[in-house]
């Protein structure tokens, strides 16, 4: 199939200084990794989409995807993802065809960025001067101590892996190659708190940290967490939303809420107190520009969803990374322009559904500007008057935003800003 063989995007024109944005997250090897971590949310899909063994993104599909990707955006930034799965399975060759595609479809004036999540155990040398040479920033995943990533992460074949993980930090260190470490809060992580970002901290050139819950439905490896039965939906703080529950709704490695906001609220006075400016954390940066006014720096965190999608290795495009599932496929990119199936009605009214769906009780909360019913794919409780859709970090997300709302004098004292005036509840001006 050649490239220019699918239709042109066909979204209108836009008036001046108005753009179209959105994400893709594209997943070159599919579900293909190197690692086999149990926690993992998309190990299973290679099975549920009926995936072949060792699939892989060929040249017309990515050809396809970087001409459309870029076409269909108007801003000055066009920003790619490579994720996976394990995306360096696909070798160097692929991604050096990736900036030669990029280089010949950018339009003028157009920057191009680059970031890959990876769980660095192919990163040797070759690896880092590419990436520092094509100015990829690098997402790594590190699960904090030995012990608990060691546990969590091990090879195909059962081998650790935490050695191998902090040598391509400090590879990526060394060359000047900036990385966030990425940490995967499990029932197990999120118990270590200290221990976990002292861990993480330590890593030479750290000086950023995501932090991303473990939340998972029983039945997650074959029906997407919104579809499940609302009689699986218990009531906020009941026994069976606890991940130790023999009837629980959630895996067993899924975090607890209550060790989640503890969790948080642990390094949130750590960060304060000695990391403040220096460290930059996914989840406490968007709360504090929340609180100053400023939009959210998170999509879970934000109003609205819908912006960030999920591409598979053969053209099949989703709503999200965290709804790859056949419900949630928006179409193929082979047959419809990317832009188009973004800016669609089922894609619109997918993101619009996380403000549109919110019950009452997170409407009524105190913390709603914080927090917007979180994920969709979390929201797997009633509420104490019996409506669906509450979030399942309710309880530990609620602590923590208690705390931040505590400390926001301080940090406005930092910053040197002032406490904005207050607006009357229910006043919309």
């Amino acid at each position: 199939m050649n490239a220019e063989a699918v239709p042109r995007c066909q979204l209108p024109p836009l008036p001046p200084g108005r753009h179209y944005r959105f994400h893709v997250m594209a997943k070159p090897a599919g579900a293909l990794c190197n690692l086999d971590c149990p926690y993992c949310f998309y190990l299973h899909k290679s099975e549920l989409l009926e995936h072949p063994r060792n699939a892989r993104m060929d040249d017309a599909l990515l050809e396809t995807h970087i001409r459309q990707y870029i076409e269909a955006q108007t801003g000055d930034e066009v920003v790619f993802s490579w994720q996976g799965g394990e995306p360096t399975v696909m070798g160097l060759d692929f991604f050096r065809r990736v900036v030669e595609l990029q280089a010949r479809y950018r339009k003028p004036g157009q920057r191009i960025e680059n970031d890959l999540q990876t769980n660095g155990l192919l990163l040797d040398d070759k690896w880092v001067a590419f990436l520092k040479a094509h100015g990829f920033v690098v997402g790594l995943s590190l699960d904090g101590t030995r012990a608990l990533h060691d546990r969590y992460r091990p090879t195909k074949g059962g081998e650790p892996t935490f050695d191998r993980v902090v040598a391509a930090a400090q590879r990526l260190a060394a060359a000047g190659v900036p990385f966030a470490l990425l940490c995967a809060v499990n029932r197990d992580v999120a118990r270590a708190p200290l221990e976990v970002y002292r861990g993480l901290r330590a890593i030479p050139g750290t000086y950023r940290i995501q932090f991303t819950p473990c939340v998972e439905t029983r039945e997650f490896k074959a029906r997407a967490p919104a579809l499940s039965s609302t009689a699986d939906r218990v009531p906020l703080g009941a026994p069976r939303s606890r991940p130790d529950h023999p009837l629980s709704i959630v895996t067993e490695w899924s975090v607890d809420a209550r060790d989640y906001g503890d969790f948080l609220c642990t390094l949130w006075r750590e960060w304060l107190a000695n990391d403040f400016g220096r460290v930059h954390i996914n989840v406490f940066e968007t709360a504090v520009a929340q609180s100053l006014g400023l939009p959210a720096q998170m999509c879970t965190s934000a109003p609205v969803c819908g912006k960030a999608m999920a591409l598979e290795h053969d053209g099949e495009l989703y709503a999200c990374d965290h709804f790859v599932y056949p419900e949630f496929r928006l179409g193929n990119i082979r047959e419809f322009h990317q832009g188009d199936l973004a800016f669609s009605r089922k894609q619109t009214e997918f993101g619009l559904a996380k403000h549109d769906s919110l019950p009452g009780w997170c409407r009524r909360c105190p913390q709603l500007n914080l927090c917007w019913g979180e994920c969709p794919k979390n929201r797997l409780l009633r509420t104490p008057d019996g409506e669906h859709g509450l979030n399942y970090l309710c309880e530990g997300l609620q602590a923590f935003y208690a705390q931040v709302a505590r400390d926001m004098p301080e940090i406005r004292r930092r910053l040197g800003v002032h406490a904005p005036s207050t607006t009357p509840r229910g006043d919309t001006r």
